[in-house]
């Protein structure tokens, strides 16, 4: 698996990949809403993560296979305050189980902490959501907080699930691991 920034030459795997995968991202992705969209506007997507990319703001990456495939993507997002960054992602229909969204989010947060001022990283997930959860429960993330939300997605419950990890925890981690 490797990591890295979408480019315009992946707009059709990407939307292949969301294509997919729509049935399964459907209950927890809000975004899939607006889906299809056509190959203009999902171009025009992906430069403005680019834009985001360049100017300090949000980060979104691919998740791929050695062989190029499609296998997800992730990303950093500044929601969480000055002193955070929140790790968001998906997997593509035919690759869940992998282990993949656990490897990837493992990476990103090596990445969070390389940003400088960055002391917690936060993975947030709506309750129904499990295997989210048992992503960031397996990385060493702690559950911190449950707040209830509006429903944004069929298969949520309307409860968010908070999972953080301390820079300085991350550390220590990593070190004895």
């Amino acid at each position: 698996m490797r990591l890295r920034q979408w480019t315009a030459a992946d707009e059709r795997a990407l939307s292949a990949a969301i294509t997919a995968s729509i049935e399964h991202l459907r209950p927890r992705m809000p975004w899939v809403t607006a889906e299809p969209v056509s190959a203009a506007d999902r171009g025009t997507l992906i430069e403005g993560w680019y834009d985001d990319w360049t100017s300090g703001a949000d980060c979104h990456f691919g998740i791929f296979a050695g062989d190029g495939t499609v296998l997800g993507g992730i990303g950093l997002h500044r929601r969480r305050g000055d002193d955070g960054l929140e790790i968001g992602y998906w997997i593509h229909a035919g690759h869940v189980g992998h282990g993949y969204a656990r490897e990837a989010s493992g990476a990103l947060t090596d990445l969070a902490f390389g940003v400088d001022g960055i002391d917690r990283v936060d993975i947030q997930h709506d309750r129904a959501n499990i295997a989210s959860g048992r992503v960031a429960q397996a990385l060493g993330y702690a559950l911190v907080e449950e707040y209830e939300r509006e429903i944004t997605a069929p298969g949520e419950c309307g409860i968010t699930r908070v999972w953080r990890v301390r820079h300085a925890d991350w550390v220590s981690a990593t070190r004895t691991s």
